[in-house]
């Protein structure tokens, strides 16, 4: 497991890094695999956020709490992050889904284009690259909950084309495929 902590507007002592680093060990029972988790404390105005970011084989998830006391603040984050991975895992029984190997994976990138941009037209300032891990729409729209988004880009296992889930304005789930 390799975990990753960050403070902003905080020491982090070593009592905070053992602690953090026994809280989250917990996950491990969940995946066998190596996870990767980035966590970071922080303090504002006497509000203690800790926010666990979580990179399970693919599935990513996000725990974000609050309070006034810091280990309360990281006890709530793995508690949540614990929920969502047990979600998973059941959703995950419940269909049998099986991995499939694939050789090369597909990756997807967003890129700034200087010649089309006008003087007040909007940038894209922000430039990802994810891998684009192959699943059926069930499991996507799954992870698209997980991550509180409201659009998961993803390759659908059945056709192998990138296809993109995303939450309507009614409630419901759309689906975008080639």
């Amino acid at each position: 497991m390799n975990i990753q902590i960050t403070g902003k507007n905080i020491e982090l002592t070593d009592a905070i890094r053992s602690y953090v680093e026994k809280k989250v060990s917990r996950l491990k029972k969940y995946f066998e695999q190596v996870l990767d988790v980035q966590v970071i404390l922080d303090v504002q105005k006497n509000v203690h956020l800790a926010e666990i970011l979580v990179n399970a084989k693919g599935v990513f998830l996000k725990g974000l709490e609050k309070s006034e006391d810091l280990y309360a603040s990281i006890d709530l984050s793995v508690d949540k992050i614990e929920r969502q991975l047990v979600k998973y895992k059941e959703k995950l029984k419940t269909k049998k889904l099986m991995e499939k190997d694939f050789e090369k994976p597909l990756t997807l990138n967003i890129y700034e284009h200087s010649s089309v941009v006008e003087k007040d037209a909007p940038q894209i300032i922000v430039s990802k690259q994810i891998p684009v891990k192959p699943m059926d729409v069930e499991e996507a729209v799954m992870q698209m909950d997980l991550l509180n988004k409201n659009f998961f880009v993803f390759r659908n296992a059945s056709s192998g084309e990138v296809s993109v889930v995303y939450r309507r304005d009614d409630g419901n789930i759309g689906l975008i495929e080639p």
